[in-house]
């Protein structure tokens, strides 16, 4: 299969737009078509484990890599996960269920594709003929620089450099990129938002002088962000399997459409589902979770996008975001794929930090998409309801989507529709902040918050964050925005 860009003008294959990350101009590779999963195919995933069925779902669209390698890559991949089940579902109430994307190395649903990564890349590297080294450039808003920084740890051949803004994340959050071991890598904090970091990579990317300097030194550039299809691929996935798996307990029957309630800030996570609709798996609708950022709100409610407003810090940081980048392959879908259409409201937003779409194309999101959000008073009062009324823990993320989930069964309480909420983080990772959700006590040090949290849950802590009060931290500069390449050349350089 070919992929294009949502800007034209380039073309490439699978193995091409992983290795990429970004196509020339700026735009992000989408598949030239969607692939169909077959009845029978659905038939077949029932009886398989996740790693089996992530592989299927690969293979649609990364055609030229052999099937038995993929297989192999995920079960590797997945075996890093607790538990045996990398995405399991649990039921919460009736017609209500839980996707836990959390059970993999750093914690948070970003495992779930960066652990496969680094086995598309590297193969994909030889089937390009690419002979360089490979830095793998990332801005994070908390979750994606940990799980890349861990996916791609020690691997030959591979560089990894991620940007996250300095008073932008949580202190776990922090202290798992901090701490990261490895020869390879290497972490920076900016001064600015999330929003400013990936600005600043982007414009990396767009770069043909920076492009220059780093081939001066035998490196390629490649991204980890949900921008890059590779990154985004093993996320359909779990829409799959979270879908098999209840109808393999019986809770849905086959071909029953169900809705799922995303959290998102850069909208990667919710378009892998609305790639799986496409795909032909039963989703009625996509409910699109927010914080007090909540420009996608606004957007889906009324077709205009603009991020020219407060920025607001939550204690959901990763959905901290104003400028969310997979919106870009949704508004190319529904410009009827117009590249030279897609790439003005790009241009428009870049300059004046605005665009809007029709009716027509507002009225065609509507039919899957709805949007709501969470402000920090509403976050908690959902965790608190939920965790008192049926004793699950849920982090800042999922809080938010349990919120707009709520918000809607109580505008429609005769809709039947199934719903599987996705959570995105272990609650462990926020400890402070889930703590004083379901109990109400406020405590400064992180550390004192995953033993009272435990006290409060009996909930079990995750080895790999119980260890990070022992560890030195590596990796502590701090830079302005402007200074980002600076930074990459002294890495490459080293």
């Amino acid at each position: 299969m070919n992929f294009l860009s949502t800007r034209g003008g380039e073309k490439a294959t699978g193995a091409q737009a992983i290795v990429k990350g970004l196509s020339a101009n700026g735009g992000l590779f989408v598949p030239e078509k969607f692939p169909v999963v077959t009845t029978e195919e659905f038939e077949e995933m029932l009886a398989l484990g996740y790693a089996e069925r992530a592989a299927k779902i690969l293979k649609k669209y990364f055609d030229e890599y052999d099937e038995e390698f993929l297989l192999k890559s995920c079960e590797s991949a997945y075996s890093k996960f607790e538990g045996g089940d990398p995405a399991p579902v649990v039921k919460l109430d009736d017609g209500v269920y839980m996707l836990e994307l959390w059970h993999g190395p750093t914690c948070a649903f970003k495992d779930m594709a960066l652990t496969i990564l680094p086995y598309l890349l590297r193969k994909g590297c030889d089937i390009c003929g690419i002979k360089e080294d490979i830095l793998i450039l990332v801005a994070t808003s908390g979750d994606t620089g940990k799980a890349a920084l861990e996916g791609f740890k020690d691997a030959e051949g591979i560089k990894v450099t991620v940007f996250y803004p300095s008073d932008g994340v949580s202190k776990m959050q922090k202290l798992q990129m901090c701490t990261q071991e490895g020869k390879n890598v290497d972490v920076v904090a900016v001064k600015g938002n999330f929003d400013d970091c990936q600005t600043a990579v982007k414009e990396i990317f767009a770069s043909k002088e920076c492009e220059e300097k780093l081939l001066e030194r035998n490196v390629k550039l490649s991204s980890a962000n949900s921008i890059n299809f590779g990154r985004l691929a093993p996320q359909i996935a779990y829409y799959f399997s979270a879908y098999l798996d209840l109808v393999s307990s019986d809770q849905i029957e086959m071909g029953e459409e169900i809705d799922f309630c995303v959290p998102t800030g850069n909208f990667g996570n919710i378009l892998a589902a609305y790639y799986a609709k496409q795909m032909g798996l039963p989703v009625r609708r996509l409910h699109c979770a927010s914080n007090s950022n909540n420009v996608l709100t606004d957007f889906l409610a009324t077709g205009v996008y603009d991020m020219r407003r407060e920025f607001y810090k939550t204690t959901s940081p990763s959905m901290d975001i104003l400028l969310s980048s997979n919106l870009e392959r949704l508004i190319f879908e529904i410009s009827g794929r117009n590249a030279k259409l897609t790439a003005k409201r790009m241009a428009e937003l870049k300059t004046t930090g605005k665009y809007e779409i029709t009716p027509q194309e507002l009225e065609k999101i509507s039919e899957t998409f709805d949007g709501g959000f969470a402000d920090e008073d509403g976050c908690v009062e959902a965790m608190y309801d939920v965790f008192v009324d049926t004793g699950y823990t849920m982090d800042t993320h999922t809080g938010c989507a349990m919120k707009v989930a709520v918000d809607w069964f109580e505008k429609h309480k005769k809709d039947e529709t199934k719903t599987v909420i996705v959570s995105t983080a272990n609650p462990y990772k926020f400890p402070q902040d889930v703590l004083y959700a379901v109990t109400g006590n406020d405590v400064k040090d992180s550390f004192k918050g995953i033993k009272r949290l435990h006290a409060a849950t009996a909930m079990a802590v995750p080895k790999q964050l119980k260890e990070l009060r022992d560890k030195p931290a590596r990796f502590t500069k701090t830079v302005d925005g402007s200074k980002l390449f600076d930074e990459v050349l002294e890495f490459v350089s080293k």
